[in-house]
């Protein structure tokens, strides 16, 4: 088939991007009656699964069964993963537009904000982003060197990330044992020396956007107690005003475990994690070697802006922690990609509802969409892609039975087949993929952990290679 028929609702789909926006994108078209669709999905790395593989915490093991519905997904015989094959290097807009009617960008937001603040790029001073990614064994950053060989480290933000980093900051070795933490990680962690650990919000509790589940755990740790402030745990007049306006119940039981970490006292066990608010950092300190020592905040107060948002904004007041290891957890943003109109400011897609906009007419461009974090910006958990994922979809499904797609000159398979072949001859299968999960769950249970990662590309294709796996899979029957 050539271009699209104006009564044919059979479209062949790219879908950039193996996280969860992307899957549940797919499974979205895939089980429309109103369209037939065909899904290619491609990623850069060779494992799927995006952040549910390489942001969500090594202990959190019942989040990543999420896994099992993507598995699922990617059984439907008109679904093809191709992973190793990189979007602007492998494959680029004019060959997805030369090959498939619809294009989906669900490439996540892959870098940190900055807190620009002086002393930030001093050694010791990280992007939580970067910790995360090491300690899940991203290859990318599995050779990243952090030095916990201080005792004091704080970290800059009060989301999930945030206190997924300090988590793993304060686990034991039996608890970090029990992960899929990747194996060099876990040996440094082991060696660690640090005892105390910040987190820290520029606003108050109620304001703060970690989930209860998060905050509890905190409270459930092995080797490591939860401190925190009174003065700073009681909500201000404004903060009063609207939890009594939203009657967020959520935030009343935040409170509440934060006031009983507030009755916490310095224990006995070997780590104290300190959940402090209304504090700004403002520099942190060179020790003298080049490195982070010392870490300055501004106390915060808050004022309602003439948005009617609450607001934080500095008082006379200072405070000094000590501090070898600082990481910045204040936001991901995503980067852009090659042909693709991009918003700098928020660090997403130009889009409305998934449908991407050309800034210089503020028309939607036919075919091309996006869902996820690169879509939305970096917020809400794993399930709220699914929502997110479903707008985009209902786009996809109302532009095409209106006719309105991309017009590739070829839709068959066989030519986009040949130049992945030519351009990327290691990709990799879904099936491939299979292989490198078996293995990995395996190795893990010799001792006695969920799964031991490989870390590395050349891991992985080196395992992969004693499956007997070869580079020509296209056209391998899909049992």
């Amino acid at each position: 088939m050539s271009n699209i028929e104006s009564n044919s609702n059979h479209i062949r789909v790219a879908v950039i991007g193996s996280g969860p926006a992307g899957f549940y994108a797919a499974d979205h078209l895939l089980k429309s009656k109103e369209i037939d669709a065909e899904i290619d999905m491609y990623d850069r790395l060779p494992t799927p699964h995006g952040l549910v593989r390489n942001g969500v915490a090594p202990d959190h093991q019942k989040i990543k069964s999420v896994t099992r519905v993507y598995d699922k997904i990617a059984k439907d015989p008109r679904f093809r993963f191709t992973g190793f094959v990189e979007y602007g290097k492998h494959i680029h807009l004019e060959d997805l537009k030369n090959h498939y009617h619809v294009v989906v960008f669900a490439t996540g937001a892959q870098t940190d904000r900055r807190m620009n603040i002086p002393g930030e790029d001093l050694n010791g001073s990280h992007p939580a982003t970067e910790f995360v990614a090491w300690y899940n064994g991203h290859p990318d950053y599995r050779d990243l060197e952090f030095d916990l060989s201080c005792e004091t480290a704080v970290i800059i933000g009060v989301g999930n990330v945030a206190i997924d980093a300090a988590r793993i900051l304060c686990l034991s070795e039996k608890e970090l044992r029990a992960t899929d933490i990747a194996e060099h990680a876990l040996n440094t962690l082991l060696n660690s020396k640090i005892r105390d650990i910040y987190i820290i919000g520029r606003r108050g509790p109620a304001q703060a956007s970690f989930t209860n589940p998060e905050l509890r755990e905190l409270g459930e740790l092995e080797d490591a107690v939860p401190l925190a402030l009174t003065d700073e745990v009681e909500p201000d007049e404004l903060s009063l005003e609207e939890i009594s306006a939203s009657g967020d119940e959520a935030v009343e039981r935040r409170i509440e475990i934060l006031r009983e970490y507030a009755a916490n006292s310095v224990s006995d066990k070997r780590k104290r994690l300190h959940l402090r608010f209304l504090l700004s950092p403002a520099e942190i300190v060179d020790n003298g070697e080049g490195k982070a020592g010392t870490l300055r905040l501004m106390k915060n107060e808050l004022y309602r802006s003439e948005d009617g948002s609450i607001k934080s904004r500095s008082t006379d007041e200072r405070i000094e922690i000590p501090a070898g290891l600082v990481f910045r957890s204040i936001g991901y943003q995503g980067v852009p990609l090659p042909g693709i109109p991009f918003n700098d400011k928020w660090g997403t897609i130009h889009n409305e509802k998934g449908r991407i906009i050309d800034p210089g007419t503020n028309a939607p461009i036919p075919g091309l969409y996006a869902t996820g974090w690169i879509k939305r910006g970096a917020s809400g958990v794993i399930g709220t892609n699914k929502t997110d994922s479903a707008e985009t979809a209902a786009c996809i499904i109302e532009d095409v039975k209106n006719g309105i797609s991309l017009k590739p000159n070829s839709t068959g398979n066989g030519h986009v087949e040949e130049l992945i072949r030519e351009r990327q001859p290691h990709y990799i299968t879904y099936e491939d993929w299979l292989k490198i999960d078996s293995l990995e769950i395996a190795r893990g249970g010799e001792c006695g952990r969920p799964r031991l990662k490989f870390t590395s590309i050349e891991e992985i294709f080196t395992a992969l290679k004693g499956t007997g796996y070869v580079t020509e899979h296209f056209g391998a029957d899909k049992s």
